[in-house]
């Protein structure tokens, strides 16, 4: 792991600290667990979205309805 430093005011460092008593961490892990909780919720989305866009709005419920009828396998 890197090391990094942060600056917090005084009532975020002390809310930090009551917060990793109750759990029985480090603030350190706390801080972390934050960090990944904000990287995951900022994940991109794909690229590939609306890459093949139909035009229309109905393609799933017409693939549903428009389903063509099976080959035989002989």
């Amino acid at each position: 792991m890197d090391r990094t430093t942060i600056t917090l005011d005084e009532a975020t460092r002390r809310q930090l600290r009551r917060i990793a008593a109750d759990r029985g961490i480090s603030m350190a892990a706390v801080i972390r667990e934050a960090i990944d909780e904000a990287i995951e919720r900022h994940a991109p989305k794909p690229r590939s979205l609306g890459v093949g866009a139909s035009g229309t709005s109905d393609t799933a419920r017409r693939a549903g309805e428009e389903r063509p009828e099976p080959r035989s396998w002989r």
